[in-house]
């Protein structure tokens, strides 16, 4: 059967509730679907998904240090990943706050591994953000984000 992982972090709440949406879209489409925070992810857990979602707070425009971190040690499995759908969100401050930017610096990292990097024409193009604590209509784009990239997964990889 086909699998999505989610890795988040959250410090504030933000994003673990906006993880918890994904997560939600994921089910609805029959997918399996492991969500953890970054803080319990091991590298080795990149390996088998065949899909990995990574959702992160911005901080100064960009991914945190943890996310950063994991990213780089992911490496140990360069050439492994080629071929999963990768995929991120994220939660900021404000408007102009740098969310998008902190999207890109993981799907950057995505693209290097030869992963598959979907972009999508409503809810946020590279992935959902949300300014501050994600409200009802942002946590529908996450739901519908997490279904997307779930519709995907199955596409390339196969329902089961």
């Amino acid at each position: 059967m086909a699998r999505i992982l989610i890795i988040y972090q959250s410090k504030t709440g933000n994003t673990a509730a906006m993880s918890e949406a994904v997560e939600e879209g994921v089910k609805d489409e029959g997918v399996e679907v492991v969500r953890k925070k970054i803080e319990e992810t091991s590298l080795d857990d990149l390996l088998e998904p065949q899909g990995i979602i990574i959702g992160a707070p911005t901080y100064f425009a960009a991914t945190t240090a943890e996310v950063k971190k994991l990213i780089d040690g992911s490496i140990k499995h360069f050439k492994k990943l080629e071929g999963k759908v990768g995929a991120a969100f994220s939660s900021c401050g404000d408007l102009g706050g740098g969310g998008e930017t902190a999207i890109l610096d993981i799907l950057r990292a995505f693209l290097v591994h030869g992963m598959i990097v979907p972009g999508f024409v409503s809810g946020g193009h590279y992935g959902p953000l949300s300014v501050g604590t994600p409200d009802d209509e942002r946590k529908k784009v996450c739901r519908e984000f997490g279904a997307n990239v779930a519709r995907i997964v199955k596409k390339i990889h196969g329902a089961g």
